[in-house]
């Protein structure tokens, strides 16, 4: 990985031949762009990396807004950037199309911003115009999906998957203080996805340091509509649970009503991701809902003030080296009726 300052590197750099793209921009310089769900989380670092610097041209693509979770990603990209008046964000419309996407990066490369945000929509999809971008000079942070080459990016910025399951499964285990036979359900995401697998990986292993295991699993995926479904052949399949963890609160609204309308509630429920309908639940105490597990919704913020960072030649100031770190993982707390209020500023709406 290339320590060399990726002004100087563009001078060297070949900048890749024009590609007609089908991209939307709209130039989110500060003053601009939507209100979001998470702004009263989104801040400065009040420290001396927030003077006002060079100008920073950043290239912003994500996949689109059809989940509360990735909503919240844009919009507290968005806000980010608004923070500072050295940030000129440049954001290409949502998609889901791999091609559009790599199109998106392409005009971005063309352009010649100084950095590209990329959640991709396809890690592996997006790994060549990645590369492609870095080879131009461009600095590049990869948002939450991984690229297959760790040179298509400068910086990684990371959810915990694994720990998302550890941190369910620990909770479990904490609050039944030693209770054998109790009886544990789990409602996944898609299946296939590695993410997945890791939270359900997770879980498994944290339940088995007590003692527990998971009894009874479906897998739905990820929306309102298969959240409920999957919650009602569970629950048919399951006379008496103890607990149920469900991987995703956006479909954990199908999930509750499911569980609602089969008039269940001798379980404790343990939603994932962290949306603000679930803390809000927690908070009312008025369900079978108690925690939930974040999974950070401002990674793409994050990867705003990280690539404005690079640009301008700085380093993270609470931390001695002199770099920024190539990868960042992201922790996955608990949320319960005790730390909520920390929490619900940050939350995403389902």
């Amino acid at each position: 990985m290339s320590t060399t300052h990726p002004r100087r590197r563009r001078a060297l750099a070949t900048v890749g031949a024009f590609a007609a793209a089908t991209l939307v921009l709209g130039a989110c310089t500060n003053g601009s762009g939507d209100d979001n769900d998470t702004s009263e989380a989104i801040s400065k670092s009040n420290t001396d990396n927030d003077k006002s610097g060079d100008k920073v041209v950043i290239g912003f693509s994500a996949p689109a807004a059809d989940h509360g979770w990735m909503g919240s990603i844009s919009k507290s990209a968005i806000a980010q950037a608004k923070k500072y008046d050295d940030v000129d964000l440049k954001v290409a419309e949502g998609t889901n199309d791999v091609n559009l996407q790599i199109s998106q990066v392409e005009t971005f490369i063309n352009d010649k911003v100084d950095a590209i945000v990329l959640l991709p929509f396809d890690g592996a999809a997006m790994t060549p115009v990645a590369r492609k971008a870095m080879d131009a000079g461009i600095t590049v942070i990869n948002v939450d999906r991984e690229f297959d080459s760790p040179f298509a990016a400068r910086t990684t910025v990371l959810g915990d998957n694994y720990g998302m399951g550890v941190s369910a499964g620990t909770f479990v285990c904490d609050d039944a203080a030693g209770k054998k036979g109790l009886k544990v359900a789990e409602i996944a995401g898609i299946d296939s996805l590695p993410l997945t697998q890791e939270r359900s990986k997770g879980f498994a292993d944290a339940l088995k340091s007590c003692g527990l295991k998971v009894d009874n699993r479906v897998a739905a995926e990820f929306t309102v509509e298969s959240g409920e479904r999957a919650a009602s052949n569970l629950l048919q399949a399951a006379p008496k649970i103890d607990y149920l963890w469900n991987h995703d609160d956006d479909q954990g609204v199908g999930v509750l009503a499911a569980v609602k309308n089969a008039g269940r509630d001798e379980f404790t429920m343990i939603g994932g991701a962290g949306s603000a309908n679930v803390m809000r639940d927690i908070k009312a105490d008025n369900s079978v809902l108690k925690a939930t597990v974040v999974y950070p919704s401002t990674q793409a913020a994050d990867g705003i003030k990280l690539a404005r960072l690079l640009v301008q030649g700085k380093s993270m100031s609470d931390l001695a080296e002199i770099e920024v770190p190539r990868q960042l993982k992201l922790s996955a707390p608990v949320v319960t009726k005790e730390n909520v209020d920390t929490y619900l500023p940050s939350a995403f709406e389902s």
